[in-house]
């Protein structure tokens, strides 16, 4: 499959002919599962040749994966290799907490003889494969029909909260990390002022990433029926249990109508419009609102776009410009490790 940028990302190595026909690996690791791919670069774009994931938790490092797939796939001479990370990356090194693991790209070279190893956080090598989405992939919860020129702010809730940008320069796109996810989390309201004392006795500390995950989402369920004392099914406590958290929550709210579930994912979407209102203003993102991640796909269908376009555009004093913000859904999981791969391939 041919991959190739849509829109103007800041690639500098792309007119580099060195860069053509150079093999890939490229890896995004999450808490659950860690997916390579193979590539093969080229015309600006990439192709990918193959595909594998692994159980992070099953596997006592990175390089024990990397092997594997290395390995499984007969693949030799690779020359470079994009690392994705769920954390920080400073100075070509970063020791995500929810993997444990440390990393450092000069460690890689050494091992395994690549010429180039380039590591990103992972929602800046999101906005990387961004830049490759087909029109099927973004699904609009408010467009005036385009993307205005101007920066681009990227928020997507799964397993923590990512939060990103693209810097517009005049011309191109610039991709950036940010860590606002661990931005303190701020209530409005009585109830919300109730939740985060709630929180605060349980974190100390209360980020938006303790209300945006999928964490999050749990914290939210378990203030409604621990606090709010709305009743929980017998039934949907063991499934809670035994099965996945989110999901379940969506299923019992969907198919079976339970309140505290609809509550529960009500709250979420209200919270994920009033943080998108804010690192919107913050990046000062008129080029549109990007939001990814395993929750918001997962709520897609059950999301009143309308209600939400409502409540993310609610300011004090900047709700012109707001207004005009377009905002995506993105329905592609694989942008994290095509975008590394294509970083690796074109940025010098």
């Amino acid at each position: 499959m041919n991959l190739n940028p849509k829109f103007p990302l800041y690639l500098p190595g792309v007119k580099d002919s060195n860069n053509n026909d150079v093999s890939i690996i490229g890896a995004n690791l999450r808490e659950d599962v860690t997916t390579l791919g193979y590539y093969v670069s080229g015309n600006g774009g990439l192709d990918i040749k193959l595909q594998t994931s692994y159980p992070t938790k099953e596997h006592a490092s990175f390089s024990e994966i990397l092997k594997k797939f290395i390995q499984e796939n007969q693949l030799s001479n690779v020359k470079r290799l994009g690392i994705a990370v769920p954390g920080p990356v400073l100075n070509g090194k970063s020791n995500p907490a929810r993997l444990g693991w440390s990393f450092d790209v000069d460690e890689f070279k050494n091992e395994f003889g690549f010429e180039k190893v380039d590591m990103l956080n992972d929602l800046e090598a999101s906005a990387y494969g961004m830049g490759l989405l087909e029109d099927s992939d973004l699904e609009a919860i408010y467009t005036s029909g385009h993307l205005e020129k101007g920066n681009v702010a990227i928020l997507a809730p799964g397993n923590g909260l990512g939060e990103a940008g693209y810097f517009f320069d005049g011309k191109y796109l610039r991709p950036f990390a940010t860590e606002g996810g661990h931005s303190e989390f701020s209530p409005r309201t009585n109830v919300e002022v109730e939740f985060y004392q709630f929180l605060n006795n349980i974190y100390g500390i209360v980020s938006w990433e303790n209300v945006l995950s999928k964490t999050g989402l749990f914290n939210i369920y378990r203030f409604l029926r621990d606090v709010k004392r709305h009743p929980e099914p017998e039934w949907l406590a063991d499934r809670l249990a035994n099965g996945n958290f989110s999901q379940e929550i969506y299923k019992a709210a969907v198919e079976d109508d339970v309140l505290i579930c609809k509550i529960a994912l009500d709250t979420f979407l209200e919270f994920l419009a009033r943080e998108a209102n804010n690192l919107t203003l913050k990046l000062k993102a008129t080029g549109g609102l990007l939001i990814s991640g395993d929750i918001p796909q997962m709520l897609n269908e059950y999301m009143d776009k309308a209600k939400f376009y409502e409540k993310f555009k609610i300011s004090d004093k900047m709700e012109d410009m707001l207004r005009n913000i377009p905002i995506y859904l993105i329905r592609n999981n694989l942008t994290g490790l095509h975008g590394v791969a294509l970083y690796t391939a074109y940025y010098e």
